[in-house]
């Protein structure tokens, strides 16, 4: 479940903030320099220069930073918003107002402060990145998704390394509906993470694809959930991604049943209904072994106890018939004169891959697209059945030229057989629900 970037803890951003304000303190008002030696820091980009009109203003400030004095900053800074004029003093007044913020623990105080500093156009280069970071973050914190948008662009600009900058930037973008540039940023980032040799965070996928969702851009939705299976290939994302494939089978049975099987095959069934379904199907479709494999398959992972008066009954009504239907099957299967006819040859296929025999269906299948090699649903369930017996090259090639209303559930196929070198663990079932 996505959770909401949370902005950084107080301690950690007031000691990184308390850092850039050690190394960027400006040389406040001390008694009148000499004009040399102003220029000279002038010069050299040191220093900040205040206007006379600054000057007392900024001597209280200096004097309340060094005690820590709050009380005394507040009134200072009262006094130095009304007499800062030039940049270099409203710098100034940016500065004590982030110093002034970190003593209270006031984030509103400390997001005017480097507003203030940023907008003066006298931040130090070194503390650019730093200070548009927490600017970014505080607005974003805040909704204010175009100033975190632009706050954040300005950190990464100038070089900013701080870790949750990516996902807040994305977020943004995601926020403020530039769903396009949002999911650029998320898939830089996914393709750094693997280019690197680690997974990367599952925020990168669930919040495009959460906005792709609220669009009602299906597709590309379904492109980030494909993207996210390869990294975290469990039972629980194999089942959301399924599930929103299923609500587009819009009441194709022979595509349901397919989606299902993939389910069954990524152990992401974990509800009663899921084997409902698939135990109807399978039995409408006359695959009586595939109706007690379910079955079966659902009781080890404990959806179905071991008693149950629905599942007993179909299974008092299919086992034999799968007995049967496993003789008749493994028969006409070695016959030259299934493999002549690709009706046939298909059909004794997927009966094969039904009671388990995927390695057997292989030939079936490929004499079945010798004949008829436009067609998609052979070279799909081609594909199925290789995956299942462990070809996962072959199966990638055949699923790679499914077309059609198959292609996705192709595609999802190829990615769990790249991957299913070894199974997916299973895992607890749902509360289970009546029949």
């Amino acid at each position: 479940m996505f959770t909401r970037f949370r902005s950084m803890p107080l301690a950690a951003m007031a000691v990184l903030l308390g850092c850039a304000l050690t190394t960027t303190a400006p040389v406040a008002a001390q008694d009148k320099p000499k004009k040399e030696k102003k220029k000279k820091e002038e010069a050299k980009g040191g220093g900040i220069s205040v206007s006379k009109a600054f000057m007392p203003a900024a001597k209280k400030l200096e004097d309340a930073g060094k005690a820590k004095d709050a009380a005394a900053m507040q009134a200072a800074l009262a006094e130095g918003q009304s007499t800062a004029t030039t940049p270099d003093d409203k710098y100034l007044v940016g500065f004590y107002q982030l110093q002034l913020g970190l003593l209270n623990k006031d984030q509103g105080l400390q997001a005017q402060g480097l507003d203030a500093m940023l907008e003066s156009g006298k931040t130090p280069a070194e503390s650019v990145a730093v200070y548009n970071f927490f600017s970014g973050n505080f607005a974003y914190g805040a909704k204010d998704y175009p100033k975190a948008i632009q706050r954040l662009e300005a950190a990464k600009a100038a070089g900013s390394t701080e870790t949750s900058l990516p996902a807040m930037l994305m977020d943004s973008y995601l926020s403020a509906g530039q769903i396009d540039k949002g999911w650029e940023i998320a898939k830089a980032g996914i393709d750094a993470a693997r280019a690197a040799g680690t997974r990367p965070s599952e925020e990168l996928y669930v919040r495009p694809a959460q906005a792709f969702q609220k669009a009602n851009r299906t597709n590309e939705m379904l492109d980030v959930l494909a993207m996210r299976v390869q990294d975290y290939p469990t039972p629980a994302t194999w089942r959301n991604t399924l599930y929103i494939v299923l609500q587009q089978a819009a009441g194709d049975k022979d595509l349901t049943l397919d989606i299902l099987r993939l389910m069954k095959a990524t152990n992401s069934m974990l509800q009663r209904p899921e084997y409902l379904e698939y135990s109807a199907l399978a039995v409408e479709a006359g695959f009586p072994g595939e109706v007690v494999g379910v079955i079966k398959h659902g009781q080890k992972a404990g959806v179905i106890p071991a008693k149950d008066p629905h599942f007993d009954k179909i299974l008092e009504s299919q086992e034999p018939r799968a007995a049967a239907d496993a003789s008749a099957v493994a028969a006409d299967a070695g016959k030259p004169a299934t493999l002549a006819n690709p009706k046939a040859a298909r059909a004794t296929g997927d009966a094969l891959v039904g009671n388990g025999e995927p390695a057997k269906a292989i030939p079936l299948y490929e004499a079945a697209l010798k004949a008829a090699p436009t067609d998609g649903l052979v070279q799909y369930r081609l594909g199925v059945a290789q995956a299942l017996a462990g070809q996962a090259d072959a199966a990638a090639a055949s699923f790679a030229k499914v077309q059609g209303n198959r292609q996705r559930l192709a595609q999802l196929w190829a990615i769990h057989a790249k991957a299913g070198a070894a199974p997916a663990a299973a895992a607890a079932p749902a509360p289970t629900t009546g029949s």
